[in-house]
């Protein structure tokens, strides 16, 4: 089968949905299925079958920043892009850009939403959502969060999958100094870096092998982002911090393999908790802030992670704490959290997309 996996978000730009576009298409060739990645790009990429419709603009979104392309022409080569395929991919369907363009061809759609919270075309637009809806021949979201913001509008059932990660090759993981725990993501304020780094202080600082900075832990900073610069300044003082900034997937296996703890500590504004998956894959136990993405990903009440209130830094320093001094507990949440991550991976949501796709095409045969 020949499937157009179509991106609105362009994919020189790293983020969630060109990592799970990414991911797929590697997933469906592996199946036997032939893909054209249609999607904007800022400069030259090596992808296998890559169309690119368009450079991007960035525009503010969920408190986020969406690099977006959606003029006219990369419509018209969008449309000209998906036009021979069996079956049009399209993630994020209403995005301006690529993918609402995939809304006005004949081809069969699948489309997979990630939103959640509120969004404007779900709710003033809702009558204009519901008629571009009827283009999507199977509509499906990436959480339950996801889905209800878009069943309203589309006034019909959307399939529940998830975000998958890919199984994860031979791994050096990087010597540590001393017990570590690793953050990876964008540095803005829905994100939560500074709850992390805050809560530092609050950690148990009377122990054997303390520091004056209190526990004697190594902080992995990876990522940068607007807030990069002032929480560098406010924590200038705190030498347990290692700033990373940017780096390439092999590295940022390497560490969240030798991590003791992965910290996700964000304030809101997640369809799904595919970040925790990264670092579960590898057994590394996970604390995550107690939102409906995470706790979806990784269930509290089946230990696969461990969960404390959004923005609280006490709470957060107290799970911290009492992780780096239990090694069993942490092993034992490594090692459901490794299960879960198996549940959800990369190749198994391809087999779950494989039998929507198989079912759409029959039904226009």
């Amino acid at each position: 089968m020949r499937v157009a996996l179509v991106c609105p978000y362009s994919l020189s730009v790293f983020g969630g949905v060109q990592t799970q576009v990414l991911g797929l298409a590697e997933a469906f060739r592996s199946l036997g299925h032939e893909v054209d990645l249609v999607a904007p790009a800022d400069g030259p990429l090596d992808l296998d079958g890559l169309r690119v419709v368009g450079s991007s603009i960035r525009i503010r979104a969920n408190g986020s920043v969406a690099p977006i392309s959606p003029w006219p022409p990369a419509w018209r080569r969008t449309l000209r892009a998906v036009e021979a395929a069996d079956v049009v991919h399209v993630h994020e369907p209403f995005v301006p850009g690529p993918s609402l363009a995939c809304l006005f061809q004949t081809v069969p759609v699948v489309g997979t939403f990630h939103q959640s919270g509120f969004a404007w075309p779900y709710t003033v637009a809702s009558p204009v959502a519901r008629w571009l809806g009827r283009r999507i021949a199977a509509p499906v979201a990436v959480s339950e969060a996801a889905a209800a913001m878009v069943r309203r509008p589309l006034g019909r059932p959307v399939e529940v999958l998830w975000n998958g990660v890919s199984s994860p090759g031979p791994v050096e993981p990087i010597e540590a100094r001393r017990p570590t725990i690793s953050f990876l993501g964008r540095h803005e304020e829905r994100k939560g870096l500074g709850v992390l780094l805050g809560a530092l202080s609050k950690l148990d600082q009377t122990g054997e092998g303390q520091t004056g900075e209190g526990q004697d832990v190594e902080v992995w900073v990876m990522g940068e982002g607007p807030l990069t610069a002032q929480l560098q300044d406010r924590f200038a003082d705190d030498r347990r911090i290692e700033w990373l900034g940017k780096v390439d997937d092999a590295e940022r296996d390497r560490r969240l393999a030798a991590s003791d703890i992965y910290c996700a500590p964000n304030l809101g504004g997640e369809s799904f908790g595919v970040v925790l998956l990264e670092a579960m894959r590898f057994g590394t136990p996970v604390v995550a802030s107690d939102i409906p993405a995470f706790r979806a990903v990784a269930r509290p009440e089946r230990s696969e992670g461990q969960l404390f209130p959004p923005g609280d830094e006490a709470a957060l320093a107290g799970v911290l704490q009492r992780l780096l001094s239990d090694d069993d507990h942490r092993a034992r949440i490594g090692a459901a959290g490794a299960e879960r991550a198996a549940e959800l991976s990369m190749e198994q949501l391809a087999q779950r997309y494989d039998e929507i796709f198989n079912r759409v095409v029959r039904a226009v045969e």
